[in-house]
């Protein structure tokens, strides 16, 4: 449990101490952000914020993993590596595609062949190392069933199939948190509820393991308590720069942020069984990618507009309504949804300790 503290404490501290030397920094070599000719009026003026600001998580989570297990010296798992390992594999497909736009003075950097096949090698290489690694238990860090709360026994998927689940899973939320990243402090400000979620999921996994305890609800999770570890220090990199990141924002996290982001909710679901759990916890996310799945399915059958703009999000700025004001309630929304998903979790806990 030590480690949990630890791990959130020292990212949040790197992430807060280490953004403002970032900014400077991708300010003095021209680092900014390019806006989309069609957002709103508002977002002008944002154009040259630094971006890429995603490269202090990434190294707040790394650190504070790294120092948590120092000073425990619990041993370093494999769910919690692979997780680790397509958070980073994807913040660089993430970091490649700012630095294209940057270079190149637009809004549009790799192009969409370049990106999916960047999310696929890495969703398949996680997919393949995931049904690995089998502990005394014959646990591996990710199971081939299809999970809600838990496994469902008869929703099998194989092994290849779940190398193709893996890549469904990864590629859906990098994106789902891609598109909401488009207003201050809002893809960071859900993500952290989100992994709060996971912090208290991983950490009552742990407790109420089946390696710990054979009573009834337990848990057949491969490494609940070290994957509670890594939610903590992305918990605590994302509030760190939520800081620097919160409107007017003074650096944005870029897709380096937000795909790597996107990549370890997904981890996290695979690895405490939890995928379908995660529609409910990441609501705020799941809305946003289907925003504009709905708009352009409407705009190419009627060639009208279902929103005034996707994501989402803007369609509220341009219907009058302040950036603060949507991403404050876009944050309620979120930790709605995390209130929510735990609430599902806990009463499944609930109903099985109980026999029912």
């Amino acid at each position: 449990m030590r480690g949990v503290f630890v791990a959130a404490g020292v990212a949040l501290a790197v992430s807060i101490l280490l953004t403002p030397y970032l900014i400077r920094f991708f300010a003095r070599q021209g680092f900014g952000q390019e806006i989309r000719a069609e957002g709103p009026a508002s977002h002008k003026s944002k154009r040259g914020t630094p971006t890429m600001g995603g490269v202090a998580i990434l190294l707040s989570i790394w650190l504070g993993y790294g120092v948590a297990h120092l000073l425990t010296a619990d041993p370093i798992s494999a769910s919690a590596m692979l997780v680790l390992f397509l958070t980073t594999a994807l913040g660089v497909v993430g970091f490649v595609d700012d630095f294209i736009k940057i270079r190149r003075h637009r809004n549009l950097g790799l192009n969409k062949t370049s990106k999916l096949v960047g999310q696929l090698l890495t969703a398949v290489i996680f997919g393949i190392l995931a049904l690995r690694f089998a502990n005394a238990r014959n646990l591996t860090p990710a199971s081939d069933k299809l999970s809600f709360v838990r496994e469902i026994a008869v929703l099998s998927f194989g092994a290849v199939g779940f190398v193709l689940f893996s890549y469904l899973v990864v590629s859906a939320w990098s994106n789902a948190v891609n598109l909401t990243d488009g207003l201050d402090g809002l893809a960071a400000g859900t993500s952290a509820m989100v992994l709060a979620t996971y912090v208290i999921i991983g950490f009552w996994q742990f407790r109420n393991s089946c390696a710990i305890t054979s009573a009834a609800g337990c848990y057949e999770v491969r490494d609940p308590l070290d994957v509670a570890v890594v939610a903590a220090a992305a918990m605590g990199g994302c509030i760190g720069f939520l800081w620097w990141n919160a409107a007017p924002a003074r650096i944005f996290m870029g897709d380096t942020g937000s795909l790597a982001l996107g990549g370890l909710v997904a981890g996290l679901s695979m690895v405490t069984h939890t995928e379908l759990l995660l529609v409910v916890t990441g609501g705020v996310f799941v809305v946003e990618a289907l925003s504009v799945a709905m708009q352009i399915v409407v705009f190419r059958t009627t060639r009208r507009r279902l929103f005034r703009m996707a994501p989402f999000h803007h369609h509220f700025e341009l219907a009058g309504w302040a950036e603060t004001t949507v991403i404050i309630r876009f944050w309620l929304l979120g930790a709605i949804c995390a209130a929510l998903g735990l609430g599902i979790f806990y009463s499944d806990w609930l109903t099985a300790s109980a026999g029912l």
